[in-house]
């Protein structure tokens, strides 16, 4: 997949054992750590879109660690050289991945199966209750040429 411009994916690697697991999400000395923010959970219904919204100056790392979730991304970014690229990531407990999202580049999610989906999100930034970095977009009634239906052909 030819990725929108600062998007960066990794393959998180996990270690079973007769104890359980373990899966290492984002580390301090990563080429592709930033800073830290915060970290926090949020979660979705099993077909309900949560979309669409931006960031002015933080960058998310999104890794979802229980069920399975359709992460989309959306560059509107004028001057991007993939300004108008879709991506569209199936992560989860079957395809374990970090995805970081850059500034200015919208995106959403979708629990998909029939089970609550849940995603961890390591920001470079603590969120400002006064004056949030956070800017929404309609998931259906907006510019964005992306069709939140599922695919089935």
């Amino acid at each position: 997949m030819d990725l929108i411009k600062g998007v960066k994916v990794k393959k998180l690697k996990v270690i079973p054992d007769e104890r359980g697991r373990l899966m290492e999400m984002l580390r301090a000395d990563d080429a592709d750590f930033i800073k830290f923010g915060q970290i926090y959970l949020t979660t979705g219904y099993p077909g309900v879109v949560k979309a669409w919204h931006y960031h002015k100056k933080q960058t998310d790392n999104f890794v979802v660690v229980r069920g399975m979730m359709k992460v989309v991304l959306y560059d509107g970014r004028e001057d991007s050289p993939t300004k108008g690229k879709i991506n569209e990531f199936f992560m989860g407990e079957h395809n374990p991945l970090l995805l970081q999202i850059p500034p200015y580049v919208c995106h959403g999610f979708k629990a998909i199966g029939k089970d609550e989906a849940y995603l961890v999100n390591i920001t470079t930034e603590v969120y400002n209750y006064q004056e949030p970095d956070e800017f929404r977009i309609d998931p259906y009634f907006n510019d964005i040429p992306y069709d939140w239906k599922i695919k089935e052909k």
